[in-house]
């Protein structure tokens, strides 16, 4: 008997298997997903007729290339803890600076468009300071830094924009 039930079993197990993957094939397709963007420029103005191409291939990076290449130019002088492209995020690690080895500071840039817009970019500084222990403590950080910050890398932005132009 145990024989039977065994064989049985593993025909019920075979056959939830077979319908579990012929379940999954059937949401399977070959076309690509579709995404707001995609929809967005293959239809014009209320729907009707066909817009213009997107100008950035599809390979490009998710955020203004100028703003990138500027935030990285700017904030060359701190160590890296992160940077993503697509998302256009962009986190430093701390940085002690050799005049003043009580302090380190690490800056978060945020780029928020495709355009270059002094909007479109957002820079959050944090700063530490040691304390009689030796041990780092967070600290107040004047909001003219970060926008001196978002200064420069605009400016930076401008100087590359400038550099391109075909004149």
């Amino acid at each position: 008997m145990a024989f039977e039930r065994g064989s049985v079993m593993r025909g019920v197990a075979a056959g939830v298997l077979a319908l579990s993957m012929l379940g999954m094939t059937a949401c399977a397709s070959n076309k690509a997903p579709k995404t707001f963007a995609a929809e967005g420029q293959k239809k014009g103005f209320l729907g009707l007729g066909h817009a213009k191409k997107a100008q950035t291939p599809d390979a490009a990076i998710g955020v203004n290339g100028y703003l990138w290449r500027a935030s990285l130019d700017t904030l060359a002088f701190m160590p890296l803890a992160s940077a993503d492209p697509y998302g256009g995020v962009i986190i430093t690690d701390w940085y002690v600076n050799p005049e003043t080895p009580a302090e380190r500071f690490k800056a978060t840039v945020y780029i928020l468009d495709t355009r270059l817009r002094a909007d479109g970019l957002n820079v959050t500084v944090f700063k530490q300071s040691k304390d009689a222990n030796g041990a780092w403590v967070d600290a107040p950080v004047s909001d003219q830094t970060a926008t001196d910050i978002e200064n420069a890398i605009l400016t930076r932005a401008r100087q590359l924009r400038l550099s391109n132009i075909k004149g």
